[in-house]
Parts: C-alpha cells; sequence; structure tokens
C-alpha cells in the first residue's frame, strides 16, 4: 500500500482475500440485501441474508447473488437448495425486519428452519417451490437462471424474476412506482453496519443540450 495524491492505493493482487473483503465491503456501500429463502429437496425451508446482491437486468428480468461457500469449500444450504430445486426467493428487508433478519443470519447447522427461530411466517410461492417471508414487504420469485463458479470460495447465482409481491401500501399498480418512505428498506455497510434508505433526494439527470448550452449545472471539473 502506498499513499499518493491523498489517496491509499491499493493493488489487489497483493491483497489477501480477507483484506480485499475489507476494502470492499466498507466502500461499495450501502448495499442492497437479499434475504433469500429456498427449501431443501427434502422440504426443509432455509433462510439468509445475503448483500452481495444486486438487479442486473429488467429485461430478461435477472437479479444477482454472490454466495460464499463454506470454508471446506462445501456450498451453504442456500447455493445448494438453489442447485437441487432450481429456484428461489428474495425477501426485501425493511427496518421493522432487521431484528428477525440478523437471526437468520446466525450459523445454524443443515435442516434448521431458520424462519421459524425467528418468528417469521413461511408463504407458499404461487410460480415456485419454495417459499416467501409474509413479514417481508416485498418478495420476488425466482428460477435459477445462470451459476457461475467465479471460485473454490464463491458462486454468483442469477435468478429470472418471475412474480412479484409487494406490499399494496408500497407500490401502486397502475403506474407502476413505489413509496420508498413506506418500504423504509435498509442497506448494509461495512462491519456489522447497516442504514436506512430514507435519507433520499431527487437530483433529475440533466441533458448533454442543457450542460452545453449552460442552462444546466456542470458536473465536476474533468467529469465526462
Amino acid at each position: 500500500m502506498t499513499r499518493s495524491s491523498a489517496h491509499h492505493r491499493f493493488d489487489f493482487s497483493a491483497l489477501t482475500p480477507r483484506d480485499a473483503y475489507k476494502v470492499m465491503i466498507g466502500t461499495i456501500v450501502p448495499r442492497p440485501i437479499a434475504w433469500v429463502t429456498t427449501v431443501s429437496p427434502e422440504g426443509v425451508v432455509n433462510a439468509a441474508p445475503y448483500s452481495f446482491f444486486n438487479c442486473l437486468s429488467a429485461d430478461p428480468p435477472i437479479l444477482a447473488l454472490g454466495v460464499e461457500n463454506k470454508p471446506d469449500r462445501s456450498f451453504k444450504d442456500t447455493a445448494y437448495n438453489i442447485r437441487m430445486t432450481e429456484c428461489f426467493t428474495v425477501n426485501i428487508v425493511d427496518r421493522a425486519n432487521v431484528e428477525a433478519m440478523s437471526v437468520t443470519a446466525a450459523g445454524f447447522e443443515p435442516g434448521v428452519d431458520e424462519l421459524d427461530i425467528a418468528g417469521l411466517s413461511a408463504v407458499p410461492g404461487e410460480k415456485v417451490a419454495c417459499p416467501r417471508i409474509a413479514e417481508a414487504p416485498v418478495a420476488f420469485e425466482c428460477e435459477r437462471y445462470l451459476g457461475i463458479a467465479v471460485s473454490s470460495a464463491r458462486e454468483i447465482i442469477l435468478g429470472r424474476i418471475v412474480m412479484a409481491h409487494i406490499r399494496e401500501d408500497i407500490i401502486d399498480p397502475a403506474t407502476c412506482y413505489s413509496d420508498h418512505t413506506k418500504l423504509d428498506a435498509i442497506g448494509r455497510m461495512g462491519g456489522n453496519g447497516y442504514a436506512g434508505t430514507l435519507d433520499y433526494f431527487d437530483r433529475p439527470t440533466p441533458t448533454a443540450e442543457e450542460l452545453l448550452n449552460g442552462s444546466g449545472t456542470k458536473a465536476a471539473s474533468g467529469s465526462r
């Protein structure tokens, strides 16, 4: 690590995986949380939160999960269940469910129903064979689209959204616009930190024409 131009420089080829992880999760923030529910081939429901998550495409509707394997490189319940059943559901975490979500993050042994321990309710999926969390404000039923083993330590799972369940007070079904204040979602920061999404502001993107004729606000010097 060297210091130059008031920035610390990190060569990722020289970092340990743990240090690379700390650099990324402390600066790529806030990260949305996928509260993933799956079901084992034996019918046991599993729930776990993942913050290496985002939407990647609307056509087709694709979201992505980054799922780390166990230290012995065996699959976690989430990755194993998705491989075996070809489906999963991503529930969105709101402020009201932070405590319950943290319960499901504990390292339970396979076969344990985290939803039951957290006092949550499972609702059967409509288009997939795994449940959603009744208490979650939003849930996306997904079919496994593609799995990418980026290393022996981690897999990226792409899911195609086939059904969404959104609490009635959050979304206008006529316009498909959602009220972020009613959703009150939380995101993951570094360490044990979380952040709310209510610290919100609008900033319309100016057109190139507005900027060129001086009627728009100029961006920072040197930007393109």
